[in-house]
This record gives structure tokens, sequence and C-alpha cells, in this order.
């Protein structure tokens, strides 16, 4: 049964409905300075590390633990999302992060402390997304509101990240690492207010019943073909999406391009991405979105194989902002996922989802870089969307196999 607020939120009929929900603009306006802090954060600690051990590895390890805690995060702390309230668990989640960035600022604080502290914040955040990703049906509704929610948080970590990077370059021009991250620890409190006194209290999903194994909710998933299958094709195409992100630095070196032109091709993929969503939310309706979510998933890949050739600065934009207009799939894949999860199950889910998301983009990066250190990178780059193309094909197949073996099952 909806919520008085979920009642009053569905159906959407555009980005601007769910702006009408009071508890979403919290959990909205909450996204937007916690992304905005965690940017800081890495840009600050990233300068901060190398500057007191004059370590390149250690300074890219700095940014690399904003993504190799999460499964240990994610797996050991998924269970939280249906044992306790939403709303204090996301509270008590940014109030953690806050602390920490603020035990990052003091004087002295060594640099082991300062990765240990990263890691924390690490740590707790694929909890954080779990748990509000499974809140959402509660303040939007499980329909196309909630679609379109989703779609918003997305867009919005999209654009913080690009404006993000550039204000922190900018904002280490005038003060000290250590100076910025008082924002971040401004940031993460700035959200827990926000949650506090921005969204209702809400019992637990799973009524406080008895403790469960941590890879229960693992289990759960996996042994459900449809949720598998739908978790999968959320996994996989950003496996591979994130291999000319992680290569562009070279790549644009070997067409002797500058570092405007690095950034452009930086953003290419992430405005892409903006893009497509924005269309799929804004034009197309709840039915459009599920009839396009296979095919956009399908081609999604393919731009990348056109690396194969080598293409200049313009061609390369292109094709990344194809790929990332193809990502538009999602929305129609939040409303198959979101409609096959049982509500006991919502929080350890969308937790495990998060966590198998960013691992897997970690695991990306690094397999890249590996490849590349053996062959051109425009050749790695377009194996990847080749590769990629054809296990998203494996999976659509699976995908559709299970989606009709549901829909007989439930007839």
């Amino acid at each position: 049964m909806p919520t008085e607020t979920a009642a009053g939120a569905a159906p959407a009929s555009g980005y601007r409905s769910v702006f009408r929900v009071r508890e979403f603009r919290a959990v909205f306006a909450a996204h937007l300075v916690s992304v905005l802090g965690v940017v800081v954060a890495e840009i600050a600690l990233t300068v901060l590390v190398y500057r007191l051990t004059g370590s390149p590895l250690l300074s890219a390890l700095t940014f690399a633990l904003g993504f190799l805690p999460y499964a240990v995060g994610g797996t050991l702390l998924a269970g939280l999302a249906d044992r306790y309230p939403a709303r204090r668990l996301l509270v008590g989640c940014d109030l953690v992060c806050a602390a920490a960035a603020a035990a990052m600022v003091l004087p002295g604080t060594p640099v082991a402390l300062l990765l240990g502290l990263r890691c924390v914040m690490a740590l707790v955040a694929p909890l954080f997304q779990g748990t509000r990703a499974a809140s959402l049906p509660d303040v939007l509704g499980d329909g196309d509101a909630f679609v379109l929610g989703r779609s918003l948080l997305r867009m919005v970590a999209q654009g913080a990240l690009l404006a993000g990077f550039g204000l922190g370059g900018l904002l280490l021009t005038v003060i000290q690492p250590r100076a910025a991250l008082v924002l971040t620890a401004a940031g993460f409190a700035g959200s827990a207010l926000l949650l506090r006194l921005g969204t209702r209290a809400r019992p637990p999903r799973s009524g406080g019943g008895p403790r469960t194994s941590p890879f229960a909710g693992f289990r759960a998933v996996f042994g459900d073909r449809w949720l598998r299958a739908l978790t999968l094709l959320f996994w996989v195409p950003p496996l591979f999406l994130v291999v000319p992100e992680a290569l562009m630095a070279p790549y644009a070196e070997g067409l002797g391009a500058g570092p405007a032109a690095l950034g452009l091709l930086m953003c290419a993929l992430p405005v892409g991405t903006v893009a497509g969503e924005l269309w799929a939310g804004s034009a197309l309706g709840p039915r459009a979105r599920a009839r396009i979510t296979v095919p956009l998933a399908a081609v999604g890949l393919l731009p990348l194989a056109g690396y194969a050739v080598r293409p200049g600065l313009a061609a390369a934009l292109a094709l990344l902002l194809l790929a990332g207009l193809a990502h538009a799939h999602t929305l129609g894949l939040d409303q198959w996922y979101v409609a096959a999860l049982p509500e006991e199950l919502r929080g350890r889910a969308m937790t495990l989802l998060s966590t198998g998301l960013m691992t897997l983009q970690g695991a990306g990066m690094a397999a890249a870089g590996l490849a590349a250190e053996f062959l051109p990178v425009h050749l790695v780059v377009a194996g990847a969307g080749v590769l990629g193309t054809l296990c998203v094909a494996v999976l659509l197949g699976e995908v559709v196999r299970s989606r009709n073996e549901t829909a007989l099952s439930t007839k």
C-alpha cells in the first residue's frame, strides 16, 4: 500500500512533477551537496597525499580507494538497509562521512590515517546509496515517478562530477587541500540535516526480523532468474563503458591534443548520458521507455568499436556522445527492477546493485590499464566495444527469456 506521500506523487508526467513532492526535494538537495563534497574530497585528498609523500602511486591509490572498499561495505552492511529505518541509516551514514572528513582536516593527520578515513567513507557509501534507492518508492511510489526520481539522481551525480572536478581544481588554486576538506565535511553535515528534517520517519521493511547472513541478499537476488538477469544488465555495460574514460589521457596524448581537448573528451560520455536520460524521461512515457530498453542496450557499446580506426578528436567526441546517449535504456531497466523486487528485499537488492556497479567499474578501469600495457590504446577501446556488445547480446537473450518465463508463471 503506498504511503500518503507516495500516493500524492503518482502518476508522474515528467521531471517537474517529481519536484512537487516535498520529500524528494530534500533527497535531491542532500544528494547534490554530498556529491559535490565527495568530488572535492577526491581532488583535495589526491593533491594532499601527493604533497605529503611525493608518491604518484599513493596519490593514485587515494583516488582508487573511492572504488575498492565498495565490495566489502556492500557485502557486510547490505542487511542493515532492510533491518533499520531508512532515515536513521541515511543520516547516520552522512554523519560518519562528515566526521571522517573533519578528521582529515586536522593538521598533522598522517597519510595512513588519511587513507583509512577515505576507506571509511567508501565503506558506508553502498549502504547509503542502496538505502536511498530503496526508500525512493516510499517517497515517490513505485511507478513512473520512481523511475524519473532515480534518473534525476543519476544526472545530478554526472553533472556534479563535471562541475565539481573543474571547480575543485580552481578551488585548490586559492586554498589549501585541508581547508577544502572543510567543504566536504560541511556537505555531508548539510545532507544529514536535509534528510533528517525533510523526510518522514518510516519503519524498517523487514520489521526488525532476525539477522541474516551478509550474503542472504546476494542469494535472494541471484536465485531469481529474472532479478539476476536485470542485475547483470545494470552491471555489464558500465564495466566496458569505463574503458575509454580510463584511457582517455593516453589516447589524447597520442592524438597530440592538449589539456583542453582532453577535458572535452572526458566530458563527452557524461554529457551524452545526461542528454539521453533527459530525452527518455521528458519525451517518452513508461511504455515507450520499456520498448527501447533492449534495443538501446544492444547497441550502446557499439560506438566504441569505431575507435579501431583511431578517430580524430571530433569523431572520438561523437562516438563517446553516442555511447552516452544509449544509457537512456536504464530508465526502462529501473521500471522492471523495482516492479520485480519484493519490498522486504528492496534495501539489500539496491545496495547490492550499487556495490556491484562501482566494484565492476573499478575492475574495468584496472583491466583497461593492464591491456593498454600490451596493446595500442585505440584497439583496447575498440575491443571493449566489441567484447562488451557480445556480452550484452548474450545477457539480453537471458533477459528476454526470463521475462517471458516470469510472465507465464504469473498467469
